[in-house]
C-alpha cells in the first residue's frame, strides 16, 4: 500500500512539473511592471525578465536606481520614478504605462516594494509607526494594483503580490506582519474578483533572504531608536537586559535563517509572470517550506508556547 502511495505522489509531481514547465509565447510583446527595483528582488527580477525578452517597466524610488538599471539592461527596459506611498506618483506612473503599452494592455504587475522597519513590541510603537509601514507594504500594493488593473484586464494578464511567510504567522510585534496579512487578504479576494476576466492573481511568500529588509544593522538600529524614545515606565517593564538579548537574537536568528540566494525568490516571481500555468502561491526558502508554514498550521497554544519559550522575556514577566 505504501508503495502505491509513493507511486501516486511521484506521478503527481511529474505531472505538475510537465504542466508548469510551459512558458507563455511572444514575450517581446508582453509588458511587466515591477515596483521596488532599486535593489533586492525587484532589481534582480527586472534584469532577469529583460534577459528573457520581456518588456520590463522597472519602478524605482531613486534616480540612482533608474540610472544603474538602464546601464545594465537592454533597450527594451523602461524605468519610471515611483513612490508607492503617494497616489499622485502612482497615478503618474500608471499614465506613463498606459501610453507605453497601448492596446496590448499590461501583461503583469509585480508588487515587490516593501520595508521592514519600524518593528518591535507593539507597546514600543505608536500609530504613526504603523501608518508609515502600511503605506508602503499594504496601501502601496493596493494603490499600484488598482491603478493598472484595467490594463491588466485588457491583456488577461497577472497580478503578482509579494507577501511573506509572516503573512501566515506572526512571531513578532509591529506593523510588518499586519501589513503582510493584509496583502494576503487583498490577494485572495482579488483573485476571486478577477477570475471571471481571465486575470490570474498570484502570491509570493518568501522566508528569510538577504536583502535590505533583513539588514541586521538596520533592524538593530531601529530597535535601539524605539527603546531610546520609550517612556521610563515601559523601559522598566522590559528591562535593559531584554533589549540586549533581543539585539543578540537578531544576529543569531538572521544568521541561521537568512538565505543569500535571491534567485530562489526571483525564480518564483518569473514563474508567476511567465508560466502558462502558474501556482496560486509560492513559498521560496527552506525556512518557509519546512518551518514557518508548518508552524502556521499548528494549534495556537503550541505556536504561542514555542515563541514564548524562545524569545527574551521582560523583566516583569509573570510567565
Amino acid at each position: 500500500m505504501f508503495l502505491y502511495i509513493l507511486a501516486l505522489v511521484a506521478v503527481w509531481f511529474i505531472y505538475r512539473w510537465l504542466k508548469e514547465i510551459k512558458r507563455v509565447p511572444n514575450k517581446g510583446d508582453k509588458y511587466v511592471y515591477i515596483t521596488g527595483c532599486d535593489s533586492g528582488f525587484g532589481n534582480k527580477l527586472a534584469h532577469h525578465l529583460d534577459q528573457l525578452g520581456f518588456r520590463v517597466i522597472a519602478a524605482c524610488y531613486t534616480e540612482m536606481g533608474e540610472t544603474q538599471l538602464k546601464k545594465l539592461s537592454s533597450e527594451r527596459l523602461n524605468t519610471v520614478s515611483l513612490d508607492v506611498t503617494k497616489s499622485e506618483s502612482v497615478s503618474k506612473a500608471a499614465a506613463f504605462i498606459k501610453t507605453l503599452v497601448g492596446e496590448k494592455g499590461l501583461w503583469a504587475v509585480v508588487n515587490n516594494a516593501g520595508v521592514s522597519v519600524p518593528s518591535g513590541p507593539n507597546d514600543w510603537l505608536n500609530i504613526e509607526d504603523f501608518k508609515s509601514m502600511l503605506a508602503v507594504n499594504l496601501n502601496g500594493v493596493i494603490d499600484v494594483t488598482l491603478s493598472v488593473l484595467p490594463l491588466i484586464k485588457k491583456a488577461r494578464g497577472r497580478v503578482v503580490n509579494v507577501a511573506s511567510v509572516f503573512g501566515r504567522i506572526s512571531p513578532f510585534g509591529g506593523p510588518y506582519c499586519v501589513s503582510k496579512y493584509g496583502v494576503e487578504a487583498f490577494n485572495d479576494c482579488l483573485r476571486l474578483n478577477m477570475a471571471p476576466f481571465g486575470v490570474k492573481v498570484l502570491c509570493i511568500e518568501p522566508g528569510f533572504f538577504k536583502t535590505s529588509v533583513t539588514d541586521t544593522s538596520l533592524v538593530k538600529s531601529n530597535l535601539k531608536k524605539l527603546w531610546d524614545r520609550l517612556p521610563q515606565d515601559v523601559q522598566e517593564d522590559y528591562g535593559k537586559v531584554f533589549l540586549e538579548q533581543t539585539l543578540e537574537g537578531v544576529d543569531q536568528r538572521f544568521g541561521q535563517l537568512t538565505d543569500g540566494d535571491l534567485m530562489k525568490v526571483v525564480g518564483c516571481m518569473e514563474h508567476a509572470v511567465a508560466a502558462v500555468h502558474p501556482r496560486y502561491r509560492y513559498s521560496p526558502g527552506w525556512d518557509a517550506k519546512f518551518f514557518w508554514l508548518p508552524m502556521s498550521y499548528l494549534p495556537t497554544f503550541i505556536t504561542d508556547k514555542f515563541f514564548l519559550n524562545n524569545t527574551p522575556k521582560p523583566i516583569k514577566s509573570v510567565l
